[in-house]
């Protein structure tokens, strides 16, 4: 079994920058896809960004510019550096992984909360 733990998150002002981290566990070495997504109140779920494990990233459409995934393989470790926070960042931010092959993610982190408030 894999264990996602997220930390990182908190009360940040507008224009501030956050790094958020997922540390796995378990069988770290079978998540080949990991990712961030979040989830606005009364919103669904949305993805933010991905990255495999050979560091090949994608981000959604509206995430780019802001957003920046990393992974470190070696400590089994993914991050999100968010920069320039809006109010609209405020979300639970949930790391996701699955293995190679795997469309679907099968492990979820508990989540990190940031609000972004003046």
């Amino acid at each position: 079994q894999v264990q996602l733990v997220e930390s990182g998150g908190g009360l940040v002002q507008p224009g501030d920058s956050l790094r958020l981290s997922c540390v796995a566990s378990g069988r770290p070495s079978s998540l080949y896809t990991m990712g961030w997504f979040r989830q606005a109140p009364g919103k669904q779920r949305d993805l933010v960004a991905t990255i495999n494990k050979g560091g090949s990233t994608n981000y959604a459409d509206s995430m780019e510019g802001r957003f920046t995934i990393s992974r470190d393989n070696a400590k089994n470790t993914m991050y999100l550096q968010i920069n320039s926070l809006k109010f609209e960042d405020t979300a639970v931010y949930y790391c996701a992984a699955r293995g190679f092959g795997e469309s679907m993610y099968r492990y979820w982190g508990q989540g990190t909360q940031v609000t972004v408030s003046a």
